[in-house]
């Protein structure tokens, strides 16, 4: 769980962001131009981060409504096997998966991100989790996620190849899981995948 400094100054900032985008009048903009730049402070101070750091992150999720970014993975099980990418950008293993890009479903989303990571062609055949980050085990982050995991079924058979993100591509059973890229998966987001594989009926789980 993240900690309660960054949960506040998130809050904070996103409060702000929103008042100064739909406000009128040109005193109340500026304090909450104000209040957004404390926020921004609060976090560079805590974090030992720039502030242009910081702001150079959240300024695409800065201007209109702001709300969490969504983040889409997919679990595919074969012979009590489940396939895992291994991230470049930090050497270790998740699921596949990534931000959902805007025009797709998460359905699609899923299969895109199956398609560029690991070479295949996949089925999306059930939501099982749906969680929110940070009040739950991953590496803290500055902005704000609901993470959707889906299960899904290999299209015909086929021999997964590693993507221009991913360094290898490889099948784990659950009790030899690799080490976890901690900010998108967790052990138990693998053990639901398992659970719900042998339960379809089960309701999805959720913050």
């Amino acid at each position: 769980m993240e900690p309660e400094w960054l949960s506040y100054s998130k809050r904070l900032k996103a409060i702000a962001d929103c008042g100064r985008y739909f406000s009128k009048n040109p005193f109340d903009i500026e304090r909450y131009a104000e209040i957004s730049q404390i926020a921004v402070t609060l976090m560079a101070r805590l974090s030992s981060v720039s502030v242009a750091e910081i702001e150079g992150l959240l300024s695409d999720s800065s201007t209109g409504y702001v709300t969490p970014k969504i983040d889409v993975r997919g679990a595919l099980i074969c012979n009590d096997r489940i396939l895992l990418v291994r991230e470049k950008s930090d050497g270790m293993w998740s699921l596949p998966g990534g931000f959902a890009d805007v025009g797709l479903s998460a359905a699609q989303n899923v299969r895109k991100e199956f398609l560029e990571e690991a070479g295949m062609s996949v089925t999306v055949t059930q939501l099982y989790a749906l969680r929110y980050k940070a009040q739950n085990a991953y590496d803290s982050d500055l902005f704000d996620y609901y993470k959707l995991f889906f299960l899904c079924k290999a299209d015909g058979d086929q021999l997964p190849c590693v993507g221009i993100e991913t360094s290898q591509v490889q099948f784990f059973s659950l009790r030899e899981l690799p080490p976890l890229s901690r900010k998108r998966v967790l052990e138990v987001d693998i053990e639901e995948a398992f659970a719900c594989a042998l339960d379809p009926g089960r309701a999805t789980l959720f913050d």
